[in-house]
């Protein structure tokens, strides 16, 4: 159940695209004064190092990040670059910053971090990451029972990344009721959820099964990096944005865009954006 280590997949095409939506949803949520809150359900360690065995064994950010690293990107996808080049001083890479710091760089004074982590060692590695930081409150449990024990947040603005490992069987389940139970005590909050892209009818049950859950304003966003006949792994992956900041479709378009040509070296999958559910 706790075997899932996501350093071995550091700085994936998968980090790459949840990275770089995950910042576009940070700096709309800057565009207001008042203070908003980010939960993390699934924080992991928080900051990967690519040169450890674990991240050498399958050296997956060779197909991600070291892509784009030192490229001229979009404008969109500069704020997400800085978030990398920030913990990388010279033009080395070398560490792979995880959603959790990605976020601390668009923390204002008065805004608020929550991250959760259920297994043990890796929370260890997470506090210490944030240790002194009273912006950062580092919580180890599951990240689903967190949706009931830390929401609705006082700020009444703000983010949920749900990002699971898939590495237990149902997690396409767990993961419909989570969004049910945060979007009844935050009906009003954002909630990004990724997913793989793997076997499409169970991808596309998912996506039926929170069309009918009665929640509005879902909006769904793919990259593929290969074909949708690919049955050996890891073909692409998606997110679901409930009550998306204001334009985020139209940004993400060109974006995701880009950034399939420049990941996918056959140039086959590709990317797709559209409301799963409407307003």
């Amino acid at each position: 159940m706790l075997a899932y280590r996501h350093l071995f997949h550091a700085g994936n095409f998968a980090d790459v695209f949840k990275h770089a939506l995950l910042t576009r949803v940070l700096l709309a949520l800057q565009r207001k004064d008042k203070p908003f809150c980010y939960l993390d359900t699934h924080a992991g360690i928080g900051r990967y190092d690519l040169k450890h065995p674990w991240a050498q064994k399958l050296a997956e950010h060779r197909d991600g990040i070291d892509r784009i690293w030192g490229r001229d990107v979009p404008a969109t996808l500069k704020p997400y670059l800085e978030c990398v080049q920030a913990e990388n001083r010279s033009n080395v890479l070398r560490v792979y910053p995880g959603s959790p710091l990605i976020a601390r760089h668009f923390l204002r004074p008065g805004d608020r971090m929550e991250l959760t982590e259920l297994n043990r060692e890796d929370c260890g590695a997470l506090a210490r990451v944030f240790q002194g930081d009273t912006q950062v409150h580092v919580h180890c449990m599951d990240g689903y029972h967190a949706l009931k024990a830390l929401l609705p947040p006082r700020e009444r603005r703000g983010l949920v990344l749900v990002d699971s490992s898939f590495d237990r069987a149902h997690e396409y389940q767990r993961l419909i009721e989570a969004l049910q139970v945060g979007h009844r005590r935050w009906a009003t909050g954002i909630f990004a959820l990724w997913y793989p892209l793997m076997e499409v009818n169970a991808v596309r049950a998912f996506e039926r099964a929170v069309a009918h859950t009665g929640i509005r304003r879902v909006l769904k966003l793919e990259l593929s990096v290969l074909p949708e006949s690919w049955n050996q792994g890891l073909r692409g992956c998606a997110m679901l944005v409930v009550n998306p900041p204001f334009g985020l479709d139209q940004e993400a378009r060109p974006m995701l865009q880009w950034l399939w040509k420049t990941l996918a070296e056959a140039q086959t999958g590709g990317t797709r954006v559209e409301w799963l559910v409407p307003e």
